[in-house]
């Protein structure tokens, strides 16, 4: 089990390792390399997903390794609790950014309206804490939308013991 750290509460992730090999180990190893550490959650979006990842607090976005192949027709449908990872309009361009669905996003599934976004873990414990990060205020920062007015931060990632 994985825990995600915030300045809001623990949220606790199991990953699909069976399901989507690449996402996962990608997710491992930017975990492992303490990328996540201070991030944030820089896209809330209520009845949506939040987002995260990717850029510090001040809205600067980090630097990243190379995009990885899209896992997206694995047969995991973007349901409410689930985490897939976040990409452009690339089919293979997910880096080290991610969103937890709110609610069963099926739009979002592979062959819905396009190859589908990669779900490749699901909260175990703590959705009350998601869904706490989906109800804060937001607006524009940067030139991005949906910012949280009030820093939502990843603190660290770790693996439980």
């Amino acid at each position: 089990m994985i825990t995600i750290k915030t300045n809001h509460g623990d949220i606790k992730i199991d990953l699909f390792e069976d399901k989507a090999p690449i996402s996962c180990e990608n997710f491992r190893q930017y975990m492992a390399d303490g990328h996540f550490n201070d991030t944030i959650f820089h896209r809330v979006i209520p009845n949506f997903m939040v987002q995260g990842g990717g850029f510090d607090a001040d809205m600067q976005q980090k630097s990243t390794r190379d995009p990885i192949k899209n896992e997206a027709d694995n047969g995991e449908s973007n349901r409410r609790g689930t985490l897939a990872m976040a990409r452009t309009n690339v089919v293979d361009s997910a880096t080290s950014q991610f969103f937890i669905n709110l609610k069963d996003n099926t739009f979002l599934d592979h062959g819905t309206r396009d190859f589908g976004y990669a779900v490749f873990a699901e909260v175990s414990d703590g959705m009350d804490v998601v869904d706490a990060i989906a109800g804060v205020a937001t607006g524009n920062h940067g030139g991005h939308q949906d910012v949280p007015v009030e820093t939502v931060s990843i603190i660290e990632v770790t693996v439980d013991d």
